[in-house]
C-alpha cells in the first residue's frame, strides 16, 4: 500500500512504545531499516499487511501512555508499522476521548460531572479545580482538568480519575471532595488504597450474604489467586461442560432461558445456537465489558472481584459455540479490573486452562484483553466490533448480524459480563433449576445498581420478580429530604418512573406494562430537592457529545434535543414551553425511527418518559418559584 506520510517524524520515545508492542521492525516497509536482500524484491501488501490493523487502538493507547499524546510523528511510524493511512489513523486516534492529538499535561483529573456525581457534588471539585487552574494546565504543564461522563463509580459518587503518562498507573479516587484537589494537582500523586469490590456490595455483611450467587465469592476469595478460585469451586463448570458437551450446554442454556442482561434482553441460547450452526470458520467471542451506561457499575465490580469467573464463563460459552478465540473487551476508565483482569489471563494460561488441550479434552481457546478508550458507543456491539479491527467505534448497519457476520467478517458470540456468569450456574445446576429462579419469563437472578439518595449504595442481587420498593428497602430507604421524587431505572437511556411504579415487579415484562425497561439494572433516586431539569439537560449533554455523528437523525437530534431542554429551562411563556416540548416529541420520533443503532433509538427514552409522568412540568413549576 503507498501511505501518504506526512513529514513529521517520530521521537525514540515513540518508537519505543510502539516497537515495545509490535515487536521491531524487519523491513523498510513497515519503518525499519531497509534490508535490499528482502525489501528489493518483495512489498508488504494485501490481506497479510491489513491484518495487523486490528492492533491500532491498544498501538495508540502504548503512545498515549508514554508519551502523553499522539503526534503525527507517532501517527506516522504507528501507520507504516500497521500499513494504516495516516488519515485513517488520526480518525480512530480522535475518536476516543481518553486519546489526545494534542499535547496536553502529564496529568489529566477526569471528573466525572455525570447525572449521579453531579448530584453528589462534583460541580464543587470543577470549581476548586478551576480556581487553582483556571481553563488551562496547571503552571508547570503537569495538570489538567477536564469533565467526564460516568466513570462507573456511582455507589462512591462524586468520582474522579487521574490518568498519568508514562509507569505510574492511572488512579482513581472516590468519593472524592475538595479536600482532594490539592493532592490531585502535587507534582508527586500518591495513589490511594482501591476500594475492594466488596464494599460495593452491602448484601454481603448482612443477613442475605447466603442468597449471594452471582457476587457470592466476592469478599470471600481472593480475587488475585487463580488457587483461591479453584479451592472455592472454580473451573467446576468448566469441567461439566466438556463432559456435557457443547450440544448438551447448548441445551440447557436454552432451558433456563437466561436472557441477555446488557439491555436488549436476547435469549442466550438462541444467540449460541445461531452462532453453533454457522458453517463459516473461525468462530469469535466477544465479552462486552464496555460498561458505559450512567449509572451503571455491576460489571466493574464483577470483574474486580471475581475475574476468574468471567474467564471461565468466556471459555465455556467457547466451547459451547465453537470459538477457537475471544476478546474481552473493557472500558479504558477501569484500571483496577483491568490490572486484575490482565493478570488472571496470565495465570489461567500458565495452568493450561487456555491454549490449546485445554484439561487434556481436545479442546482449545484463547483470549485478549482489550481495552476501550472512553467511547459510550462501542457498548453498541457493532461499534465494539469496529474498534477491536482498528477502525472507528461506529455502529453498522444490521442485518448482516455478527451471529452470522461478525469480528472480522467471521460468526461471533457477543455477550455482557453479567451474562456469561450466569451460565456457570446454569451448567452446574442446569438449564431447569435456573429456570425455577425469577418468574417464568424472567429467570435467574439479576443484579441491580443502587445510586442516589439512598442510605447504602451499591450492587444489589435479587431475583427477578422483586419490586422497585423492595429494592429501596434493602438499601436502607431513601435518604436526603426522605421524599421520592423519581427514579431513573435502566440508564441514561432508560426511563424515569414516579412512586406509582414502586410496587412494580423488575421483570423484563413488569416493566413493558409501565412502558419502561430494566436496561442496564441502574436504579438512580431522586429525591424532591434534585434539580430534574438540570438531570435531564445533562442525559441530553452526554448524549449530544456520545453520539458517533455517523447518521444524522442522532448527529443533529440530539444537539436540537438539548438546545430545546436549554430554553425550557430559562423563563418563558407557557405557549413557548408547548413549542418546545412538541419539537422534543417529533425528535424523539425522528430519532427512534431513522437512527442507525440504539443510541439514537433510546436517546430521548428518559425525556419522553419524564414528560410522560408530568414530572417536567414540575420541574418548571419549581424553577418559576424559585425566580419569582
Amino acid at each position: 500500500m503507498d501511505l501518504r506520510l506526512s513529514n513529521a517524524t517520530p521521537t525514540a520515545a515513540e518508537r519505543a512504545a510502539v516497537d515495545g508492542l509490535l515487536g521491531l521492525p524487519d523491513s523498510r516497509w513497515i519503518g525499519g531499516d531497509r534490508d535490499d536482500a528482502v525489501d528489493a524484491r518483495t512489498a508488504r501488501t494485501g490481506a497479510a499487511a491489513r491484518a495487523r490493523r486490528t492492533e491500532l487502538l491498544p498501538v495508540l493507547h502504548a503512545v498515549q501512555k508514554a508519551i502523553g499524546w499522539v503526534s503525527w510523528g507517532a501517527l506516522n511510524y504507528v501507520s507504516l508499522r500497521l500499513t494504516v493511512p495516516p488519515a485513517e489513523a488520526y480518525g480512530v486516534a480522535s475518536f476516543y476521548a481518553m486519546l489526545s492529538t494534542e499535547p496536553q499535561a502529564g496529568r489529566v483529573v477526569h471528573v466525572c460531572d455525570d447525572v449521579v456525581c453531579r448530584v453528589a457534588g462534583s460541580e464543587q471539585i470543577k470549581e476548586a479545580l478551576r480556581t487553582q487552574l483556571g481553563d488551562h494546565p496547571s503552571p508547570d504543564g503537569a495538570c489538567t482538568f477536564v469533565r467526564s461522563p460516568c466513570l462507573g463509580l456511582c455507589e462512591r459518587a462524586p468520582a474522579v480519575l487521574v490518568q498519568r503518562t508514562g509507569r505510574q498507573a492511572d488512579v482513581v479516587v472516590a468519593p472524592a471532595s475538595t479536600d482532594h484537589v490539592p493532592g490531585l494537582l502535587a507534582t508527586e500523586l500518591s495513589a490511594p488504597e482501591y476500594a475492594e469490590p466488596v464494599e460495593s456490595i452491602p448484601q454481603a455483611t448482612g443477613p442475605d450474604r447466603g442468597k449471594l450467587r452471582l457476587l457470592r465469592r466476592i469478599g470471600a476469595t481472593d480475587p488475585t489467586s487463580l488457587d483461591a478460585y479453584r479451592e472455592a469451586g472454580g473451573y467446576t463448570a468448566l469441567v461439566r461442560a466438556l463432559d456435557l458437551g457443547a450440544d448438551a450446554v447448548r441445551d440447557e442454556v436454552t432451558a433456563s432461558k437466561l436472557m441477555g442482561r446488557g439491555g436488549a434482553a436476547f435469549p442466550t441460547g438462541r444467540k449460541w445456537s445461531a452462532v453453533a450452526e454457522q458453517p463459516a470458520q473461525p468462530h469469535y467471542l466477544v465479552c462486552n465489558a464496555d460498561e458505559s451506561e450512567p449509572g451503571t457499575f455491576k460489571d466493574r465490580v464483577l470483574m474486580e472481584g471475581d475475574p476468574f469467573a468471567l474467564i471461565e464463563a468466556m471459555t465455556v460459552a467457547a466451547y459451547a459455540t465453537g470459538c477457537s478465540y475471544g476478546y474481552l473487551y473493557i472500558r479504558g476508565e477501569y484500571p483496577l479490573a483491568t490490572t486484575r483482569l490482565d493478570s488472571a489471563i496470565h495465570q489461567v494460561r500458565e495452568a493450561g486452562l487456555l491454549g490449546g488441550d485445554i484439561l487434556g479434552r481436545g479442546f482449545s481457546f484463547d483470549l485478549e484483553l482489550r481495552r476501550g478508550a472512553g467511547a459510550y458507543i462501542c457498548g453498541e456491539e457493532t461499534a465494539l466490533i469496529n474498534s477491536i479491527e482498528g477502525f472507528r467505534g461506529e455502529p453498522r448497519n444490521k442485518p448482516p448480524f455478527p451471529v452470522a457476520v461478525g469480528l472480522f467478517g467471521k460468526p461471533t458470540v457477543i455477550n455482557n459480563v453479567e451474562t456469561l456468569l450466569n451460565v456457570l450456574d446454569v451448567v452446574l445446576d442446569g438449564g431447569a433449576a435456573y429456570a425455577a429462579i425469577g418468574t417464568p419469563d424472567s429467570t435467574g437472578m439479576k443484579l441491580f445498581c443502587l445510586s442516589g439518595y439512598v442510605a447504602k449504595p451499591g450492587v444489589y442481587e435479587v431475583p427477578f420478580g422483586a419490586t422497585l420498593r423492595e429494592l429501596l428497602d434493602l438499601a436502607g430507604g431513601i435518604t436526603g429530604s426522605g421524599r421520592l421524587q423519581a427514579i431513573m431505572l435502566g440508564g441514561a437511556a432508560g426511563t424515569f418512573v414516579t412512586e406509582d411504579a414502586l410496587d412494580t415487579p423488575l421483570t423484563f415484562e413488569g416493566t413493558r406494562v409501565i412502558g419502561a425497561s430494566l436496561g442496564s439494572g441502574v436504579i438512580f433516586v431522586l429525591d424532591d430537592t434534585v434539580d430534574l431539569l438540570d438531570t435531564l439537560t445533562r442525559i441530553a449533554a452526554f448524549f449530544r457529545d456520545e453520539s458517533c455523528g455517523q447518521c444524522v437523525p442522532c448527529r443533529v437530534g440530539t444537539v436540537r434535543q438539548e438546545e430545546a431542554l436549554v430554553r425550557l429551562g430559562r423563563p418563558s411563556s407557557n405557549g413557548a414551553r408547548d413549542v418546545d416540548k412538541a419539537l422534543l416529541a417529533d425528535l424523539a420520533a425522528v430519532m427512534g425511527n431513522a437512527s442507525i443503532c440504539g443510541l439514537g433509538h433510546t436517546a430521548a427514552t428518559a425525556l419522553g418518559s419524564a414528560l410522560k409522568a408530568g414530572l417536567l412540568d414540575s420541574a418548571f413549576a419549581r424553577a418559576d418559584a424559585v425566580r419569582a
